[in-house]
């Protein structure tokens, strides 16, 4: 028996759909598409998304990229829609956004979103997002010894504390680390709780500091404050020796206007109320909700450097703080690698920086050495890896400073 039939290669299922108004105005993602996917994909509108993922073909998706611009904005609800039809589905949701609002984001995150990326898509951006969606979940639970055992209390009063680089390298996050352990660590007999918060969301290395992982949980709680509670915001946290909790910077690198001032808000009242101190490392940019943490404040400590850059910097900062009648008194200016003590042309240096920024440098912080950053690298303080280090003990003594202080105004509220 002999046959003309030309044996044809079985169709492979369709793994993933683009949905967008228009796919085409998204040439950069039919291109990734193709080259992640090959023939694997198939494209749909909002509506057709919709109807298409409560059929039986839908089973063999394994994402969704949801691709929009400014103008779907008008059609968010629709587009929730589709993301709660596939996440009912259990399918990854991809989102793919070109000049979308922080709020609109937000929104789309907070309903199902697994991943963002924004449009024009970065090279090889596609494909790590696809990967990430697509691996399995993190099976090895958290560490006992990193988990937060602390219960809340809701009666703190906490004093709230930012760390501001003027410029990159002026030791904030070293010394927003080391002065919450100190602060953890200030009074053996009655200690008192303190709380890190890195809202350096896109580069923030406090965890790196303290060799504590990473969680998506912090995501999942900045995302929707709103629904944020005591015992929701606490199980957030990572703690270091029982002694200092943390909460990270979320594990990938996401928008610093993802947060609003009222999220901000809600973040630093639910530490406040939890909290003896909260210890708050910034990123050097200034942001929508930078205001809201400088009112928060109790007193804001800004890192600087004998250099331009520092000086230009706090110059910038100062006018724009000034013009816009908002707390510049709260600030308290610390100088990083201070010239020696026997360092007379350093110390007069230092009273020609003050005087021409008309700024008071209130702290000078001796230069710690390499060693500072190879003990960082190994992921402990410095009290526990240097301790004799002349940056560690001057760190300490501010800590005490702080402490003292507070300790003064308590007990005169005491007694009114």
């Amino acid at each position: 028996m002999s046959s003309n039939a030309v044996l044809q290669p079985e169709l492979q299922p369709i793994v993933a759909c683009t949905v967008s108004r228009d796919v085409q105005i998204f040439d950069l993602l039919i291109e990734d598409m193709e080259t992640v996917l090959g023939e694997r994909w198939g494209d749909l509108g909002f509506a057709d998304a919709l109807a298409f993922l409560e059929q039986p073909d839908a089973e063999s998706l394994k994402f969704i990229a949801v691709a929009l611009n400014a103008d779907d904005e008008e059609d968010l609800s629709l587009i929730v829609d589709v993301i709660a039809a596939a996440k009912a589905r259990d399918i990854k949701v991809i989102l793919i956004t070109e000049d979308v609002s922080p709020a609109a984001l937000h929104t789309l995150l907070r309903e199902g979103g697994d991943e963002f990326i924004p449009y024009p898509l970065p090279e090889g951006e596609l494909a790590a997002a696809v990967d990430r969606v697509l691996a399995p979940p993190e099976a090895p639970p958290l560490a006992p010894e990193l988990q937060n055992k602390l219960k809340a209390t809701g009666d703190r009063s906490g004093v709230v504390i930012p760390v501001h680089g003027m410029a990159g390298g002026t030791g904030a996050t070293t010394l927003a680390v080391n002065l919450a352990w100190e602060l953890a660590n200030i009074d053996k007999n009655d200690p008192p709780r303190v709380c890190l918060l890195d809202l350096d969301l896109q580069f923030g290395s406090a965890s790196t500091y303290l060799d504590l992982p990473r969680r998506e949980s912090v995501l999942e709680l900045l995302s929707d404050t709103e629904a944020m509670d005591s015992d929701s915001f606490m199980q957030a946290l990572l703690s270091y020796n029982q002694k200092l909790h943390v909460l990270t910077a979320p594990t990938d690198m996401v928008p610093l206007d993802l947060v609003t001032p009222v999220d901000i808000g809600r973040l630093i009242e639910m530490a406040r109320v939890n909290f003896d101190y909260v210890v708050i490392d910034m990123p050097s940019t200034m942001v929508e909700w930078s205001q809201t943490v400088l009112e928060a404040a109790h007193v804001y400590f800004a890192t600087l450097e004998m250099d331009m850059r520092s000086a230009q910097n706090t110059l910038r900062l100062k006018r724009a703080l000034q013009s816009e009648d908002l707390p510049f008194a709260k600030l308290r200016f610390i100088l990083n690698r201070a010239p020696g003590f026997t360092d007379l042309n350093g110390k007069s240096r230092v009273k020609r920086l003050a005087e021409s920024l008309g700024i008071a440098i209130e702290v000078q912080l001796p230069d710690g050495g390499k060693a500072v950053a190879q003990n960082a690298d190994h992921g402990i303080p410095m009290s526990e890896g240097i301790a004799k280090n002349a940056l560690r003990k001057e760190i300490a003594k501010l800590a005490k400073s702080v402490h003292d202080v507070n300790k003064a105004d308590a007990k005169v509220a005491a007694k009114k």
